[in-house]
């Protein structure tokens, strides 16, 4: 009998664990919403002509149900966001028209995440050149999916993962004609001819994000929102090339990257992603290169002394 209820408690307590492991889009099948949103092909009941229908579902309607379920709004519904009259097929065409609400109405006031500080960067947010040029038209959601998002800087190891994911954010609007041109009314610019004047670019763009050099460093912050006017840009090399680099108050002021960015061993050099060259110096090597420097001199030196002593 004590088996039983052994095995009964062991049961329990895997099933309780594997439901709270689930979320609601591990069936995207049976899901009320996403049955339709995560196929190219819906179906449907034509109720007015009483037939079975089908239709292409249009792109930018579609979930990548993978990436919700790695994103930090996993375990919300749909409905938990967007209005419950959107479960009633055909939908209502005024609820598109209806606000969405923004990070600020969950975020904002909330003990629970006060260490994100969503006050703070909606201030910042509010500065910026984003905001200042499209106004209420450019939101939190215009650059993070809601759907999709991850705190990468925040929990990643690697370098070039937080820049990729960073830059991506950017791009989508900055390499996408018609996003870009939707926003801002006008078409967007080359993103390689407006940047000609920045060196090895490649490696710039793979090593660095965007916001490294199109943002105003705030310490109080963990990402600056503050994205400054094009011509406010960084595009000195010190500033990032040196021993005091602004990239210790902007990429790796994150607790993940920290043995990077103080670390002074040589195997550091090796160990590092995305090496700068002047951000990162090792005392090791400095002091080396010193004495091989003062080695070449007085062997200068010595080779003066003894070539004028034959004379």
């Amino acid at each position: 009998m004590k088996k039983i209820k052994l095995l009964l408690l062991i049961c329990s307590l895997l099933s309780s664990a594997l439901l709270k492991a689930q979320t609601p889009y591990d069936d995207p099948k049976n899901h009320a919403c996403l049955k339709c949103h995560s196929s190219q092909i819906i179906s449907f009941l034509n109720e007015v002509t009483n037939t079975d229908q089908k239709r292409l579902m249009n792109p930018y309607y579609i979930m990548d149900t993978t990436a919700i379920r790695l994103g930090v709004h996993k375990s919300f519904d749909c409905t938990d966001c967007h209005s419950y009259d959107y479960t009633t097929y055909p939908h209502d065409g005024k609820l598109k028209l209806q606000p969405m609400s923004s990070c600020l109405d969950c975020h904002g006031g909330d003990p629970t995440y006060a260490q994100y500080q969503f006050e703070r960067i909606d201030e910042e947010f509010k500065k910026s050149i984003h905001f200042q040029v499209s106004g209420d038209h450019f939101s939190c959601a215009s650059c993070h999916n809601q759907h999709t998002y991850k705190p990468t800087a925040r929990n990643s190891g690697s370098i070039e993962e937080i820049v990729a994911y960073s830059n991506s954010l950017c791009l989508s609007c900055h390499n996408d004609m018609n996003r870009y041109e939707m926003i801002s009314g006008h078409e967007n610019p080359k993103i390689v001819q407006i940047h000609e004047w920045l060196p090895n670019q490649e490696l710039h763009f793979k090593n660095v994000r965007c916001i490294e050099c199109h943002t105003e460093v705030t310490d109080t912050l963990m990402v600056s929102h503050n994205i400054l006017k094009k011509e406010q840009a960084v595009r000195k090399c010190v500033e990032c090339h040196n021993a005091d680099s602004r990239l210790k108050a902007s990429l790796y002021k994150y607790a993940n990257l920290q043995s990077r960015s103080d670390s002074s061993s040589v195997k550091s050099i090796f160990t590092n992603q995305s090496y700068v060259i002047g951000a990162q110096q090792f005392p090791l090597l400095k002091k080396l290169s010193y004495i091989i420097f003062f080695m070449a001199i007085g062997a200068m030196l010595i080779h003066l002394i003894f070539r004028y002593l034959k004379k």
